[in-house]
């Protein structure tokens, strides 16, 4: 058992688990923040818009202050990191969409239809690369 806690994949699996939580802990806040401030000036559909800026300004913050630590570094593991956040996300998204706040799922796919306006895709474009374009900028510092 203790091979396998010492086994570098569990470290890094583990750790970006770990560093999930706190992206999403901080997209939450993110979120409150967004409709306090935002939403009453330019509505919850431009919100959400502006929202996936400034929150995928926050990821790449987190990602480029705990890559180190998460200790992913070969390409796949940073793409096995990102991909993780991006699969954990979209679960916590739809669940936590349909069951506590009881959207549809119009109202939840909305912010993915890039057709009419919804740039959640590219958020969560940024999100997938996030390790691997945090890990390249600490490289360049």
């Amino acid at each position: 058992m203790n091979d396998l806690v010492n086994d570098d994949r569990w470290r890094i699996a583990l750790r970006g688990m770990a560093i999930w939580c706190a992206l999403i802990v901080a997209e939450i806040v993110h979120g409150i923040l967004r409709a306090i401030v935002l939403v009453p000036r330019v509505g919850e559909f431009r919100s959400n818009q502006i929202g996936v800026f400034t929150g995928s300004a926050i990821i790449l913050a987190i990602a480029y202050f705990t890559i180190r630590w998460i200790g992913a570094q070969r390409t796949s593991e940073l793409l096995a990191v990102g991909f993780v956040w991006l699969l954990l996300t979209v679960a916590f998204e739809v669940l936590f969409g349909r069951f506590v706040v009881r959207l549809t799922w119009e109202e939840l796919l909305a912010g993915y239809n890039i057709t009419k306006g919804g740039v959640m895709p590219l958020g969560l474009l940024i999100l997938l690369f996030s390790p691997m374009i945090a890990s390249k900028l600490r490289e360049k510092r």
